[in-house]
């Protein structure tokens, strides 16, 4: 093993028995008075109203997705906008394909109906 991992290896070592032994301080030191509740659970502070095995609809995860995708790559604007003026026109054209990828991505959800709530 080459000796500039040693540094590596060594704080690999210690954060790992730290993070073990933080844990184990607190399983054998901590208060332990379990009563129905505090054992129940909750949402929000709220006691839990209906059955917690409640099955949400696709269209929320689809629509949680799209949300995501079009996030993260809307994220990817802002360093190209940061420095447009030094990349010259190749990077404009890039962006600006990018831009109509995201906006027929955008159209066929819209005409799939993906962002209607039910």
């Amino acid at each position: 093993m080459p000796s500039e991992y040693l540094p590596i290896l060594i704080f690999l070592m210690v954060a790992t028995a730290f993070g073990i032994g933080a844990l184990l301080i607190g399983e054998l030191f901590r208060m332990k008075r379990p009563y129905s509740e505090k054992l129940m659970p909750y949402e929000s502070g709220n006691p839990p109203v209906g059955e917690p095995r409640y099955r949400f609809s696709v269209k929320f995860y689809i629509i949680a997705m799209l949300f995501v995708v079009f996030d993260v790559e809307a994220i990817f604007l802002y360093p190209w906008a940061i420095v447009f003026d030094k990349i010259g026109l190749y990077a404009f054209i890039e962006m600006v394909i990018f831009i109509i990828i995201l906006l027929v991505g955008y159209i066929y959800a819209w005409r799939k109906e993906a962002f209607v709530w039910d």
